[in-house]
């Protein structure tokens, strides 16, 4: 392998007879005076005599097909490899072109692709390009990171990704791009299965119902698997956990109530006037109505029936704790009360109000990763409470802790979400918008970390999205997201154009803490979502247990003549869930004869139908 043609500071060409050239893989070119740099193939091309160069040069230019020529290659003859290596730092000055370019061995790569020791970072898949290190890295390196590949697992072959989780102090959130179909989720996944490995508590809004990490991936050997049955807990919005209306602000309630359909000026407002501290939930909706109640009777006529005595009793307590109403908050427009009620009653019928989140609170504190499920709508909703909630006692337990004042200690937790742009969105007001921003951009300073993953980066906020030091770009094919990507990331024109061709679970990462781009494959995960079942698959299944049911309920009353159907028609339906009529049972045997599940046979006054002997 040596260097040909016109060489600057960044970027050389290598050329091969005798070897070919894989994407992304490292190699050292022998230039003493620039002390043996290396660099990464970002692009490669094979010629042989039947496309010659002078025909497609691709991105081959004159300088080095005159550099091949000139230091003996056969341009007419000879299969040329020709990779263009971007170098890993720039050098002083160009590279002397006819350098010699060796394979790196582990040991001189072994800082820029090893960060951390495995027990101690996130396992998360194999560097692309260092297949040929596999047996030359430490033996804690290898067979810890296997990959699936067409629907098989296979062993580790390559650098494991291991991202050191103790540099997000410093080079704080981790994005996850993807289209769908990418990976993403997938990607999303084994990261929260390696946070689980590390004790590291974290929490995972889940708008699709797939985090569930109870179930073994079926093909991964047990060499491999772990149990988690301990390390998470799922809860769901409205069943298990929610909020307690007392613990409530004033702004939080404005806030929820904002979730569950935007609030006008006014009706801010009246949450202002009507919410007392700790109000219950009982209290502040008998408010509610009780002035709602007001408004639709009237001032006058409430004072007319007072002083007239057309009211007594009860009911006259009644219209003067109206009028007192009205006095206090009698200003506020009726449309406003009206609108507040509605949006009241839509959180308490999901039963956002008959939980707390004691709960997460306390699976928090045990470490554990706490997933909570609900529509998406509900989890802004939730999201809104809860990470404000459990944001502000850690960064009170930091603040207290700088003053030296004795606290009850919260620990540093890692927020995970997945359709992240509908948390915090760009270009308008969402409900976990205002504190995901805080996080985004004060978490670092209090322990609090965000993995966002989005199938629209455009549509991500941008200071959101400027505060992700680490981002995993799967397969990605709108223009207007890969634009956004170049913008936010070191990913090259080279690169950049891959990104529609990626293979589901191929990722290029680019981190802060790696100082560069890395093309990985995401290792096969331990666990597999409850919804990996294909819904093709999932059609012909249940249309079998159908036939199964149907067949157990009449192989008891085979033979069946067709013209005399209507005697074992009752004792069928006996053994059904569902009544069916004579027609639908005849249609429902033909199905199952033809099915060979039993045998149809004719007669000289219609079917009769039999059990396979």
């Amino acid at each position: 392998m040596q260097v040909v043609g016109l060489t600057t500071q960044q970027e050389v060409y290598v050329a091969s007879k005798e070897r070919k050239f894989r994407i992304n893989e490292m190699l050292k070119i022998v230039d003493e005076s620039l002390g043996t740099p290396l660099g990464e193939v970002v692009e490669t091309q094979a010629y042989n005599r039947y496309i010659p160069l002078s025909i497609d040069k691709g991105f081959v230019d004159k300088g080095v097909i005159a550099s091949l020529q000139s230091i003996g290659y056969n341009i007419s003859e000879d299969e040329i490899n020709i990779a263009k290596v971007r170098l890993l730092k720039e050098a002083p000055y160009p590279i002397k072109t006819g350098s010699n370019v060796v394979s790196p061995e582990f040991s001189e790569v072994k800082s820029l692709l090893v960060k951390e020791r495995p027990e101690d970072g996130l396992v998360l898949g194999v560097i692309k390009g260092t297949e040929e290190m596999g047996q030359e890295m430490d033996e804690e390196l290898k067979d810890i990171a296997p990959l699936f590949e067409d629907e098989e697992v296979i062993p580790q072959i390559g650098v494991p990704f291991n991202f050191k989780v103790k540099a997000m102090h410093q080079y704080p959130h981790i994005g996850i791009i993807g289209g769908s179909g990418s990976g993403k989720s997938f990607g999303m996944r084994v990261i929260l299965e390696e946070l689980m490995k590390l004790r590291v508590p974290t929490i995972v809004f889940d708008p699709h119902f797939e985090m569930d990490f109870s179930t073994k991936f079926e093909k991964l050997a047990d060499k491999y698997a772990n149990d988690f049955s301990n390390d998470f807990e799922v809860y769901q919005i409205g069943q298990t956990v929610g909020v307690n209306f007392s613990d409530l602000s004033t702004k939080d309630l404005s806030d929820l109530l904002a979730a569950a359909s935007s609030l006008s000026d006014s009706m801010i407002n009246a949450v202002q006037s009507l919410h007392h501290k700790r109000d219950s939930l009982l209290s502040f909706k008998g408010r509610l109505e009780d002035l709602q109640k007001a408004q639709e009777l009237g001032r006058k006529r409430l004072e007319r029936d007072v002083k007239s005595g057309a009211v007594e009793g009860d009911l006259k307590e009644e219209y003067q704790m109206y009028l007192e109403l009205l006095d206090a908050y009698g200003n506020l427009p009726p449309s406003s009360v009206s609108g507040l009620i509605w949006r009241l009653n839509r959180l308490e019928r999901e039963g956002l109000f008959s939980h707390s989140i004691d709960q997460i609170e306390v699976g928090i504190k045990e470490r554990k990763l706490v997933v909570i499920q609900g529509p998406i709508w509900l989890l802004q909703v939730f999201a809104t409470y809860v990470l404000g909630t459990l944001y502000r006692k850690r960064r009170d337990y930091k603040d207290a802790q700088y003053r030296q004042q004795e606290v009850d200690y919260f620990p540093p937790f890692v927020i995970a979400t997945d359709e992240a742009h509908n948390f915090a969105p760009k270009g308008y007001d969402a409900p976990a918008n205002k504190v995901i921003k805080e996080i985004a951009q004060e978490g670092r300073k209090y322990g609090t970390f965000l993995i966002l993953a989005t199938q629209r980066p455009t549509l991500l906020d941008e200071t959101v999205t400027a505060q992700l030091n680490t981002k995993f770009v799967f397969r990605t094919v709108r223009a207007s997201d890969i634009e956004t990507i170049k913008q936010e990331t070191d990913l090259t024109a080279e690169e950049a154009k891959r990104l529609p061709y990626l293979r589901s679970g191929d990722t290029f990462v680019s981190s802060a803490i790696f100082g560069r781009t890395l093309a990985v494959r995401i290792r096969a995960s331990k666990t597999e979502s409850p919804h990996t079942e294909n819904p093709f698959e999932e059609l012909n299944n249940h249309s079998e247990a159908e036939d199964d049911k149907l067949y157990q309920a009449i192989v008891n009353s085979l033979p069946i003549d067709s013209n005399d159907m209507m005697s074992k028609l009752e004792e069928i339906n006996d053994r059904l869930d569902v009544v069916l009529e004579r027609n639908i049972l005849a249609d429902k045997l033909d199905d199952l004869a033809e099915k060979g599940k039993i045998v149809a046979r004719k007669s000289i006054f219609g079917k009769i139908y039999e059990e396979i002997e």
